[in-house]
C-alpha cells in the first residue's frame, strides 16, 4: 500500500522526441529483423530518458506498465505504447517521475497522411496514459480518505514528534505511524505520508504528490498576512510555523518545491513568498529554482547540512524566527 518517499523531479509532464536508428528499408524478408531493430531502439530511448525499460517490449499499440527505474519491487510506474505498423512510433514515461516522451523511427520524410496518423496515435497514447494516471490518483485518494477517517489525532508523545521537538498540529496517527495529509491548494486530500517512529517515510502507492503539500495554517491566512513560506519536509514546516506563526506549506521533497511555489504564486499573486531551504546541495538548488520560478526569496540555515528543524532543536527558535519577518530579501537569494 505504501511507497517509499522519493525526490520527485520533473513534476510537470515533458515531451521529448527520440529518433531511432538504423531506419533501413524493410522488405518482406527483412521485416522481423527491422521490427527487432525498432524495438531495440525504442528500449534504448527509454533507458536513455531515465525511465527504465521492461525485459520485453510488446509492440501492439496498447498501454503497458512495467517496473520503472527507481521503482520499488511490485511497483509499476513505468509505461509505454509502441506501434510498428506504418511508421514505427511510440510513447513512454514514468508516473513516479511525472515525465512522458515520444519516439519515432528514422526514415524518409513522412507524407502528410503519415504525419496525421502519427499525431493521432501519439495523442491516443497520451490520452490513455493520462486516463490511467488519473484512475490511479483517484483510487489512492479514496484509500487516503478511508485511512484518514480511521486515524486519531497524533499523540504529542510520538517518538518522531518528540525527537523533532514539534507539536502534533493537524497530523493524525494510525497505530504507531503518523499520517501527514497531502492536499491540493484547494484543500482536497489526495495522498498521505506515513512516518514511522524511526522516521522512515512512505507515500501511498500510486498516489499523487506533484504540486501538493501539507499546509500548516491556511492560504486564507497567508492572503490576510501577506506572507507565505514553502519548506521541504513536514518537520521543518512545523518548526517554522511554530517559530513564526506564519502559514507554511511542506512540499515533502526538494523536487516538489517548485511546483508548490508556482501553485502558491498563482493563488496569491501579491504575497511575499519565502522558500525555507535545507542547507545541502540538492535543497539549495531546488529552493533557488523554486524561488526564481515563483518570484520568491530563499532563506537558508546558517549551518551547512542543516534544515530549520535541526536549528530549532539545537537552538532557541527565536534565533531564526525574525529572519522570516524582516524586510524582503533579494529574489532567489539567501539569508
Amino acid at each position: 500500500m505504501w511507497q517509499t518517499a522519493q525526490s520527485y523531479q520533473g513534476v510537470s509532464s515533458s515531451h521529448a522526441a527520440f529518433a531511432a536508428s538504423p531506419g533501413q528499408d524493410c522488405g518482406p524478408f527483412r521485416r522481423l529483423t527491422c521490427d527487432g531493430d525498432h524495438i531495440a531502439a525504442f528500449r534504448e530511448a527509454m533507458v536513455e530518458a531515465g525511465v527504465g525499460a521492461p525485459p520485453e517490449v510488446v509492440p501492439d499499440g496498447r498501454l503497458h506498465r512495467f517496473r520503472g527505474e527507481g521503482d520499488r519491487p511490485g511497483r509499476l510506474n513505468g509505461w509505454y505504447v509502441l506501434h510498428l505498423d506504418g511508421r514505427p512510433a511510440g510513447m513512454f514515461g514514468s508516473w513516479r517521475l511525472g515525465v512522458a516522451h515520444t519516439w519515432r523511427a528514422d526514415g524518409p520524410p513522412p507524407s502528410e497522411a503519415e504525419r496525421r496518423e502519427l499525431r493521432r496515435r501519439l495523442e491516443e497514447a497520451r490520452r490513455r496514459a493520462e486516463e490511467e494516471q488519473s484512475r490511479q490518483w483517484r483510487e489512492a485518494a479514496r484509500r487516503a480518505w478511508c485511512l484518514w477517517q480511521q486515524a486519531r489525532p497524533a499523540d504529542p508523545r510520538h517518538p518522531y514528534l518528540e525527537r523533532k521537538r514539534i507539536g502534533p498540529h493537524h497530523l493524525r496517527q494510525r497505530g504507531d505511524h503518523l499520517l501527514v495529509p497531502i492536499v491540493d491548494l484547494g484543500g482536497r486530500l489526495w495522498n498521505l505520508q506515513a512516518i514511522a517512529p524511526d522516521g522512515t517515510k512512505r507515500f501511498l502507492r500510486d498516489g499523487r504528490v506533484a504540486g501538493l503539500a501539507c499546509i500548516f495554517g491556511s492560504l486564507a491566512e497567508a492572503d490576510r498576512v501577506g506572507v507565505v513560506i514553502v519548506a521541504e519536509g513536514a518537520a521543518t514546516a512545523a518548526t517554522v510555523r511554530e517559530a513564526t506563526a506564519l502559514p507554511v506549506l511542506a512540499a515533502l521533497s526538494a523536487g516538489n518545491l517548485e511546483a508548490v511555489a508556482r501553485g502558491v504564486r498563482r493563488r496569491l499573486p501579491d504575497a511575499r513568498l519565502i522558500v525555507a531551504a535545507d542547507h545541502d546541495p540538492p535543497g539549495l538548488e531546488a529552493a533557488r529554482r523554486a524561488a526564481a520560478a515563483a518570484g520568491g526569496e530563499v532563506v537558508v540555515p546558517s549551518t551547512a547540512g542543516a534544515d530549520f528543524n535541526d536549528l530549532g532543536v539545537a537552538h532557541a527558535r527565536a534565533t531564526f524566527a525574525m529572519v522570516f519577518h524582516e524586510a524582503p530579501l533579494v529574489a532567489g537569494g539567501a539569508a
